[in-house]
């Protein structure tokens, strides 16, 4: 291998799902599946990746359904057989008890972990926290690029995981960039060296169903806040 050969890392986000009932009552987010809406956006993506007539050589998820879903919609565009590899260390931001949250608090829990350059002791939901997000999220990604049997992986993640992964990327640091935005069903493509710090981010956050992004100028989480108010709201 010249050493000026890098290899590709294909980064998704799993496709839409839906987190909240009618009425702004939460799903349990470790079982939800693709909405129809998802399920068009995993095809999608797995259609432009025919296009290009791409192959995978490994094809890695976190293991929550809606990762699985997306992977396995992708794969029957492209047409490969692929195994999942099941990385569980993946799984998105753990959020804490919803109830939990003081009603003053509620904006900063959603959105707080996702607002420019993030501090380390910042915690999703009340829960997880940025830096133990990147205390499980570097170490995979630096075990994926000692492996050298692929030359070109497809993951399919998180929206959190996608920014940990992402801001190393960009600044070979620990740090988190809370406003990279992650699309549902989005497809980045970053570049990976022999150095630590040779990487190449070519593409962020293409959706294959929006290409200009145009209908919504919200982030997810300014959604999911908006939707589990009124949950909020009825209850008081």
């Amino acid at each position: 291998m010249s050493e000026h050969q890098r290899r590709r890392i294909y980064l998704m986000r799993h496709g839409n799902v839906t987190y909240f009932d009618s009425q702004g009552k939460p799903f349990l987010p470790e079982q939800v599946p693709l909405n129809e809406l998802g399920q068009a956006q995993a095809s999608a993506a797995g259609k432009i990746f025919a296009r290009e007539k791409l192959q995978f050589d490994r094809v890695i998820v976190s293991g929550l359904p809606r990762t699985v879903e997306t992977a396995t919609r992708v794969l029957a565009e492209t047409g490969q057989q692929v195994a999942l590899d099941h990385w569980p260390e993946l799984v998105e931001l753990r959020g804490g008890k919803l109830s939990a949250i003081p009603d003053d608090s509620l904006r900063e829990a959603f959105v707080g972990a996702f607002d420019g350059v993030v501090p380390e002791d910042r915690r999703f939901l009340g829960g997880e926290s940025i830096g133990e997000l990147m205390d499980r999220v570097h170490p995979c990604i630096d075990r994926l690029r000692a492996d050298k049997s692929w030359d070109t992986v497809l993951m399919v993640l998180h929206g959190g995981v996608n920014r940990a992964i992402l801001s190393y990327a960009l600044t070979n640091q620990r740090l988190f960039l809370g406003n990279l935005a992650q699309t549902a069903g989005c497809i980045n493509a970053v570049d990976v060296g022999e150095a630590q710090a040779d990487w190449v981010v070519r593409v962020v956050n293409f959706s294959a169903v929006s290409s200009l992004q145009g209908e919504s100028r919200h982030t997810t989480m300014e959604v999911l806040l908006d939707q589990y108010l009124q949950s909020r709201k009825r209850q008081n």
